[in-house]
């Protein structure tokens, strides 16, 4: 376990290197993060402070020089920066060298990006064709995407990214630094949109009404500084200024393998027991205080399991959802043809362990499929006697609803499974591309797609959403949304994306984008990210996925923490700091506002999943503010309390 911010914080050091000593370091820095990724690199502290300290103690050497001492080139030398690479990962030894003391950067245009030879300008290449590329020197040539996790340093007039490493550039002026980065900017936009920066086409991209995500600096913050009435500002209407360190260690309370292993999902309950789902069969493990844990009834899939064929399933059950009181469960499982949707589902009855019947999904006589399930609103889970549920896929939202039109209970079925009735929703005729849901605490949906719009849809209609959040080029993976339904959460490979959805209708009343069109005034979203130190020791192959709020179910309260898993990591946000409009990552900053302070657990296998327990678990300890994160890996399940000490 350990947090982040100073690995990367560290200070640029002008320490010279020959080229054999750099090509030496950066040999040995490769090793590093490859050990990283593989968990040779397990950071071993019981608190997540402890790296920070330990950095923070290094009495490593830095050039006396202040930065505006730093010797300008010469007037002919354009795009001018020093650029410095990041060794040592995340050891003691961590640091930035200087790799080449004068270079130039450029952005320019390709058809294949290890054509060294082939190089456009903007207009040699017709609109769409090609991409932009950024080079520095003779050791950075990088499309320009979000996947360079570029971090942006207006006080220190540096930008850090990744690139097979991590890079630092330095600039001489604050003009070039600024240059540097609207040029980024525009590049990316071509780059993902496929059509030039102009304000015509930004309008075409966002809509007016959301003008605000292309310049931020325009956007009307006034929302993010009222939408908690006061939870987290002062009576004088200016916002607290909150430690930028909290005292809150995760400590580790139970580690125990998991009966069977191959966990697949988690299906976190708010009464007595969760539920571990693995590729044999469903473990029942106890709710605690401090966490779950307890080796309780192993339900094991008999002839009957997912995968044998029965409601046009196969497969491991990629998902399970808690309905009736949390007495039964609801699998959900891949269809033969492995493109991730199934044609039905397996309904397992807790107290007896058995599969008791099998669904199928079918529309005006026709069989569909679907690519995922949820419930009918946050926390529906422990109606004993909820008999519907939500399903997604690339181009339907719908409710479907488990009792038989006859009042009948449903049989176990033998040679053909009961069908589910559809009974509202929506079948739309193309484009959505729908990837994951979610719900409010009233039943709200927000919907996340493959061109990365967010859509909100009222309990009463899932016609016509009632707003719909623009993309801003990368996919939407999963999204969660507060239970008040004032904030949404989506996830992408490489950023979370937060939403605050209020606004303030024609007669003064402020509402949510659920329940009506917003106007033209709509916050810009807030971006959470990783530094780029923290992404490359990630991994170049994983993906930031399953970015949860943590769990409430009572109006009137408020999450505290977002988090959401990377490689071996579980990375966590403090809610109310990221809403913090004071915030220290948010001085100086030119784009969408971006928060890189965060905690990370570090698991020395990939993690599956990382979800807060709920919020009533919290109670029960009177110095943890927060309910345990419990954190799934294939054989394993962790959970960890916060202590709610501050410095």
């Amino acid at each position: 376990m350990g947090g982040s911010q100073s690995r990367e914080g560290l200070e640029l050091s002008d320490s010279d290197y020959s080229e054999e000593e750099e090509e030496e370091k950066e040999e040995q820095d490769s090793d590093n993060y490859v050990d990283a990724e593989d968990g040779g690199a397990q950071v071993s502290s019981k608190t997540l402070d402890e790296v920070d300290s330990r950095l923070q103690d290094l009495k490593l050497k830095y050039s006396k020089a202040s930065p505006n001492s730093i010797k300008k080139p010469s007037a002919d030398q354009r795009n001018a920066v020093k650029l410095y690479l990041h060794i040592g990962g995340n050891t003691p030894k961590a640091k930035w060298v200087v790799s080449e003391k004068l270079c130039t950067y450029k952005f320019v245009k390709k058809l294949k990006i290890e054509d060294d030879e082939e190089e456009y300008d903007g207009d040699e290449l017709r609109s769409g064709e090609g991409f932009w590329v950024m080079k520095v020197g003779k050791k950075i040539k990088a499309r320009v995407s979000t996947d360079m996790q570029m971090k942006f340093f207006g006080d220190q007039k540096r930008v850090d990214f990744v690139d097979r490493g991590v890079w630092a550039l330095k600039f001489y002026e604050d003009e070039e630094y600024r240059g540097f980065v609207s040029r980024f900017q525009d590049c990316l936009f071509e780059n993902v949109y496929g059509m030039k920066p102009t304000e015509e086409n930004k309008v075409r991209v966002y809509g007016k009404e959301f003008l605000g995500w292309a310049k931020p600096e325009e956007s009307d913050d006034s929302m993010w500084e009222d939408a908690d009435e006061g939870l987290w500002k002062s009576p004088q209407k200016k916002p607290m200024e909150f430690p930028e360190r909290e005292r809150q260690d995760l400590l580790e309370e139970f580690e125990e393998a998991a009966t069977g292993g191959g966990i697949q999902s988690l299906a976190l309950g708010a009464l007595d027991n969760s539920f571990l789902v693995s590729d044999s069969g469903v473990q029942v493990v106890k709710n605690f205080s401090h966490g779950i844990h307890g080796k309780g009834v192993y339900v094991k899939f008999d002839d009957r399991k997912p995968g044998s064929g029965g409601a046009g399933t196969s497969g491991t059950p990629k998902k399970g959802l808690l309905m009736r009181g949390e007495t039964n469960m609801m699998l959900m499982s891949p269809s033969k043809d492995g493109v991730g949707l199934s044609t039905g589902l397996h309904q397992l009855d807790i107290e007896t362990g058995k599969i008791v019947t099998q669904w199928k999904f079918e529309k005006d006589g026709t069989d569909i499929t679907m690519k995922d399930i949820t419930s009918d609103a946050k926390g529906s889970q422990l109606d004993p006697s909820e008999s519907t549920f939500l399903g997604l896929d690339n181009n339907r939202l719908c409710q479907w609803d488990m009792r038989d039109r006859k009042g009948m209970v449903q049989k176990l079925a033998n040679a053909s499974s009961p069908v589910l009735h559809w009974t509202q929703g929506h079948q739309f005729s193309r484009g959505t591309n729908f990837q994951c849901f979610a719900t409010a605490g009233d039943g709200s949906i927000v919907v996340g797609s493959l061109d990365g719009k967010i859509r909100l849809y009222s309990r009463t209609s899932m016609r016509q959403a009632k707003t719909a959040f623009p993309g801003l080029g990368s996919p939407i993976t999963s999204v969660d949304v507060t239970y008040d339904g004032k904030w949404v959460l989506g996830t992408t490979d490489t950023y979370l994306i937060l939403i605050c959805t209020l606004f303030t209708d024609k007669d003064g009343k402020t509402k949510t984008g659920f329940s009506g069109r917003m106007g033209n005034k709509i916050p810009a979203p807030r971006l959470l990210k990783l530094t780029p130190v923290d992404a490359h020791l990630a991994g170049a192959d994983n993906k930031l996925h399953a970015g949860h709020f943590s769990w409430v179910t009572e109006s009137g309260k408020q999450e505290k923490h977002l988090v959401a898993t990377v490689g071996k990591f579980s990375v966590i946000w403090n809610f109310h700091q990221v809403k913090n409009s004071a915030h220290h990552c948010y001085q100086n900053q030119q784009g969408l506002k971006s928060c890189y302070c965060y905690k990370i657990v570090l698991k020395d296998e990939s993690i599956i999943e990382s979800r807060f327990m709920h919020e009533k678990f919290a109670q029960a300890r009177t110095n943890s503010p927060e309910a345990p994160l419990v954190v799934a890996t294939p054989q394993k399940v962790t959970s960890f309390s916060m202590s709610g000490g501050k410095r």
